[in-house]
């Protein structure tokens, strides 16, 4: 009778020992599970044969196309290359009428004529490369001042206090007729689009008018028929 518990109790002493058995490899199975999950996240981060990363790096492609596709840069340079050539203010360029400040005097040599200068507005360089201004009382065609060839300068710089002299001279007949006159309309050239009516110092009487090429001796522009 005592036989048999005695082999009941060693079989349980072997159960026992089984569960703590198994409950020992279940421990030790963890941590290497939770390891091999880590090394397959770094794994997953590291970089790809190609040299590149799998995971997308957002950022630093972002920065790179805004360098290369912002129109800033390369606007900005082609901008300033243009700029450049603009600093010359007009140097080069024809005079036109409107580039232009007018005076007009009342000279008494040759029976009288009206002495006018012409001198570039600040900051404009220009030209004169037409000899003769275009010079008219009214709009009618026996206004219009005829050409006598006197002096010239082809062509005429004006810059800063540089000016240009013309004469004018409104009668060249001995008669007493002709048209009463306060103005005279100057141009650089007959098509300009912008000519300058200019006050007369007094009551002009015009009759065949006649007018010097552009000088920059003023003696060499008063006025007479050759």
């Amino acid at each position: 009778m005592r036989s048999r518990p005695a082999a009941r109790s060693a079989r349980l002493v072997l159960a026992a020992a089984a569960v703590a058995a198994l409950a020992a490899t279940a421990t030790a199975c963890g941590p290497e599970d939770t390891t091999d999950t880590g090394s397959s996240a770094a794994s997953s981060a590291a970089p790809s044969a190609d040299g590149g990363s799998d995971t997308p790096t957002t950022g630093g492609d972002a920065t790179g196309d805004t360098k290369s596709d912002s129109p800033g840069s390369s606007g900005s340079s082609d901008k300033s290359g243009s700029g450049g050539s603009g600093d010359k203010s007009g140097y080069g360029q024809s005079c036109g009428t409107n580039d232009l400040e007018f005076t007009v005097t009342e000279e008494s040599q040759a029976g009288g004529y009206y002495l006018v200068t012409a001198k570039a507005k600040s900051g404009i360089t220009c030209y004169l490369d037409v000899n003769t201004p275009s010079v008219s009382f009214g709009s009618g065609a026996d206004g219009v001042a005829s050409p006598v060839g006197q002096g010239g300068e082809d062509p005429i710089e004006l810059t800063g206090s540089a000016v240009a002299y013309t004469g004018i001279s409104p009668k060249t007949t001995n008669t007493d007729g002709g048209k009463e006159f306060e103005n005279v309309i100057i141009a650089t050239t007959e098509d300009d689009p912008d000519p300058a009516e200019l006050e007369l110092p007094d009551t002009a009487t015009v009759d065949k008018p006649i007018v010097t090429n552009w000088s920059t001796e003023r003696n060499e522009t008063v006025p007479r028929i050759v």
